[in-house]
């Protein structure tokens, strides 16, 4: 009498659409998000997050290269100055209104706007009457060369042919942003009951120290071809605890992999490690504003004279990083340039730091003594532990470590409170001029060492506007032996990522740029 109600049971599931559960993923995420506001973040793990809710003229693939986004097609004018987009119809807000040219109007307006005081406002300088006006130097956003044409067509005017400028526009400062959300809620736009996205994804809930829960926005144009419903961002900044949770199978992958265990995941994970060169570097900043380093190239060089760097990534990160001695990654149509000192040997290195160490007025009876600050990390530390044991070691420096919390840390660091900070950069599109256009004198706070160049300034200037691509290489060239000869940095290694990624997970794709939205990947 029991097989009837579950034969029927059977037929009527054979004729009704069958319900499935829902799919969510859950990403470790490094650091506790500062914030989500394009215009006001400035880390990889805001990024990670934003690629996800909002999408901009262009964007990234699976494997990181760039493709249309909002805009399906472009056009550009014969002199290279003028980029009309041709808006796709099907791009909405997860409310259901379109996305229009309007919105990215609106949203480069507030990106450059000085009230903001966006640390990334200089993204969009190749726009004609940009920089002006984030500087304060014309106060009507309607000199700003962007327009929309009608709701579905936008036209950006640039002060001079910029070859780059379709690679600017994947980062997160050219996504659009709802107006009448952000005008109506003020600074509580980004709360899950107000917000609107254009995205795979939008914002749900967010727990401090827990987790960000993103659900997929049914009304974005691929919805019905992506997989994953709901995406757990989780930020972990202890890698050990991050991989004990991955191990745990809490995490389906990891933002990293503690530089002890490489070797061993490497051995007992192999097919979930994923290790690939990353357009990016890392590196220590010297605060060039007050003593010892203001006014003293000599001691900057010293230091970085001092280090091993085939230790510091062999022994210490081991994680197949690239020893640094110069400052721009390998990125396409350039040629990487180097300090000079490379060429020498280990004996000849250190005694040219000592020489130059005593130059600078220290000795062993008057030591330099300076404070390493870095954020919380395990990685970080070791690093900042062995840098110091062979300042000590070769020079005699007494060095102190401070670490702090990601948003303190940030704070510090753009306040100038420190005298060697930890820092990286990441190229937001894969050009020399991202990495070099940060130490311009103009650019604020991303200049973290404040240094100021003439010389410098002239030559990244000159590659903003030369059409020449030979000429413009070589004019970033220079400007970088520029950079290598005053030193207001010390380079340490060019990255490689490194994360675990669960059998389950399919649509990874490992590229340079390390972008990896969920709209492209599923579980099994």
């Amino acid at each position: 009498m029991r097989i009837l109600p579950l034969l029927l049971l059977s037929l009527c599931f054979a004729h009704s659409p069958l319900v499935l559960a829902e799919t969510v993923l859950k990403r470790g995420n490094g650091a506790e998000p500062e914030t989500l506001d394009i215009h006001k973040s400035s880390g990889v793990s805001e990024a990670n997050i934003q690629r996800d809710m909002l999408e901009g003229l262009v964007t990234e693939g699976a494997d990181g290269k760039l493709q249309p986004g909002v805009a399906e097609k472009w056009d550009i004018s014969a002199d290279g100055k003028v980029y009309t987009f041709h808006l796709r119809s099907d791009s909405k807000w997860s409310d259901g209104s379109p996305v229009t040219a309007d919105d990215f109007v609106y949203a480069y307006r507030r990106a450059l706007a000085p009230a903001t005081a966006s640390d990334y406002a200089f993204i969009l300088w190749p726009i004609d009457g940009a920089e002006a006006f984030s500087k304060g130097e014309q106060q009507d956003p309607a000199q700003i060369g962007v327009k929309a044409v009608n709701p579905q067509t936008l036209e950006i005017r640039l002060k001079a042919p910029t070859p780059y400028f379709l690679g600017l526009l994947m980062h997160h400062m050219a996504y659009p942003v709802p107006q009448k959300v952000v005008e109506k809620a003020g600074k509580d736009w980004l709360k899950p009951e107000n917000i609107l996205c254009n995205g795979a994804y939008c914002l749900s809930e967010w727990v401090p120290q827990s987790h960000v829960k993103l659900v997929k926005n049914p009304h974005y144009r691929d919805a019905r071809d992506i997989s994953i419903d709901t995406v757990h961002y989780i930020p972990t900044e202890d890698q050990n605890t991050e991989l004990k949770r991955y191990r745990a199978g809490e995490l389906d992958i990891t933002y990293d992999v503690p530089a002890d265990q490489i070797k061993s995941v490497r051995e007992e994970m192999a097919e979930s490690f994923r290790s690939t060169p990353y357009i990016g570097t890392y590196y220590y900043a010297l605060n060039l504003q007050n003593p010892p380093f203001k006014d003293n190239p000599k001691l900057r060089r010293a230091l970085s004279l001092a280090l091993d760097r085939d230790i510091l990534t062999g022994k210490i990160t081991q994680s197949d990083e690239i020893p640094a001695w110069g400052w721009v990654p390998a990125v396409s149509d350039y040629t990487q340039q180097s300090m000079e000192e490379k060429a020498l040997d280990k004996t000849a290195r250190t005694a040219l730091a000592k020489q130059l160490y005593t130059e600078s007025g220290y000795s062993d009876d008057k030591p330099l003594e300076l404070e390493i600050l870095y954020n919380t990390s395990d990685n970080n530390k070791k690093l900042a532990i062995a840098v110091a044991a062979m300042w000590k070691q070769t020079l005699g420096v007494k060095a102190s470590l401070r670490n702090e919390e990601w948003k303190v840390y940030l704070s510090s660091r753009k306040q100038k409170q420190f005298q060697v900070v930890r820092s990286g950069w990441i190229g937001d599109y894969d050009d020399a001029y991202n990495f070099l256009s940060i130490f311009k004198s103009d650019v604020g706070e991303m200049n973290t060492s404040g240094y100021q160049s003439t010389e410098f300034d002239r030559l990244v200037k000159e590659s903003e506007t030369q059409t020449d691509p030979k000429l413009r290489r070589e004019a970033m060239e220079q400007a970088e032996r520029v950079l290598l000869a005053d030193m207001p940095v010390i380079p340490i290694y060019h990255y490689t990522t490194q994360h675990l990624v669960s059998p389950r997970v399919t649509g990874w794709q490992d590229n340079v740029m390390d972008v990896h939205k969920t709209r492209y990947l599923g579980l099994k």
